[in-house]
């Protein structure tokens, strides 16, 4: 028996459990790829009990779609991943790092023009997070860009 690449795919992503309280996996910096990240934590946040609609569980969601989709556009080397952990922190807070290969180019947030279609995304990440900020990515080359968001107490 056979199996098809989006069998291997499947077998080869993490999955989403409840008592898991870190959840890490690289990805292929492309939109694909981000789209893959979004909704692998989404999942993991169903899974913790923050569910879809929540606030806690949606301001997560976007918050790594707006960091996946920084790490392809700002930060794609080819042949490198990017990676994303989500974890778990005292059950309080969840913390979300999206590291990626281009160390020398560091964000900042910016006020975009009323006339551009991009540029807000870090604004989004600051009003959600309580805190944000970057990294050198620990033990490979790049940066790491990471977010914390309260959540409610144990769901």
């Amino acid at each position: 028996m056979t199996t098809s690449p989006r069998q291997e795919l499947r077998s080869a992503l993490p999955l989403p459990l409840a008592d898991q309280t870190v959840l890490s996996f690289r990805f292929t910096p492309s939109p694909r790829g981000a789209r893959l990240a979004r909704r692998l934590v989404s999942c993991q946040m169903d899974a913790w009990g923050w569910l879809h609609g929540t606030p806690a569980h949606d301001s997560v969601e976007l918050i790594a779609a707006e960091l996946a989709a920084n790490a392809v556009t700002h930060g794609r080397v080819p042949g490198r991943d990017a990676e994303l952990r989500l974890s778990r922190v005292g059950g309080r807070y969840v913390r979300i790092e999206v590291s990626d290969a281009r160390g020398e180019r560091w964000p900042e947030a910016r006020d975009a023009g009323s006339g551009e279609d991009c540029g807000r995304g870090l604004l989004l990440v600051a009003a959600l997070a309580e805190e944000w900020g970057t990294a050198p990515r620990p033990g490979a080359p790049g940066k790491t860009v990471w977010a914390v968001v309260a959540v409610p107490g144990t769901p």
